[in-house]
């Protein structure tokens, strides 16, 4: 199988960082440093290692979605000492997580050592919407709401359309199915706007409803495709 997919099918983390990390020449094949993307491996007969750790095909998977707390970050390896979602997973088997959460940012994120299943969550054409609910230093008007619905320049990339409702006052909830970095964030500071708290609620028809800040709740493949799709 392709190099990328056999890390990311071991836990080790998604495709796309995988990906980041043959390039950056962080991955070994049998001791040999690979650089080439395409590389193709056989689990087991080759021995795959990342900084000096070996990494092997998980064959069971596991599907979780965790109710972030804030101030803990989202990936899977942290050095700096800050406390990190992995933390708070107690599995026998390796996850990494579907796309990310910033540091003060809680609510939904989805973990799982399933690599196609990460990818076919985040890949664009899917169109898979995150909702989120923002809270603002002060209130939206009508023309504000309809700049962030049609996309907002956040410093060399517009953004695609999202749906964007009021709820009061300075509550506002955002539709996005894109996810650049500090993404929420950047839009609202493009109409000079503050976010003071902010959570995702809902990944697809997926909802954090039931699962308590800081715990998450396992699902098999069917369940949890049934609840993003539903």
């Amino acid at each position: 199988m392709r190099l990328n997919k056999y890390i990311a099918s071991s836990g080790y983390c998604s495709r796309r960082k995988a990906d980041e990390l043959i390039s950056n020449n962080k991955v070994y094949v049998n001791g040999k440093c690979i650089s080439n993307l395409s590389t193709q491996v056989e689990a087991g007969t080759d021995v795959v290692t990342i900084n000096g750790e070996q990494i092997n095909v998980e064959t069971q998977k596991v599907y979780v979605a965790l109710n972030k707390p804030r101030g803990y970050i989202t990936t899977s390896a942290e050095q700096f000492d800050r406390k990190c979602i992995m933390d708070l997973i107690h599995e026998k088997v390796r996850l990494f997580p579907v796309g990310r959460l910033d540091m003060d940012t809680e609510g939904i994120i989805i973990l799982t050592n399933d690599g196609d299943f990460a990818n076919e969550l985040i890949h664009p054409k899917n169109n898979i919407y995150k909702t989120y609910i923002v809270k603002t230093d002060f209130d939206l008007n009508d023309i504000e709401i309809q700049k962030l619905s049609s996309g907002v320049d956040i410093g060399g990339y517009v953004t695609k359309p999202a749906i964007v409702k009021r709820i009061k006052r300075n509550l506002t909830e955002v539709k996005i199915c894109e996810g650049k970095n500090r993404q929420i964030r950047r839009m609202f500071e493009a109409i000079n706007k503050k976010v003071i708290k902010l959570k995702r609620i809902a990944i697809g028809n997926m909802k954090v409803d039931g699962i308590e800040v800081g715990q998450y709740k396992k699902y098999s493949l069917q369940e949890i495709k049934s609840r993003i799709y539903k």
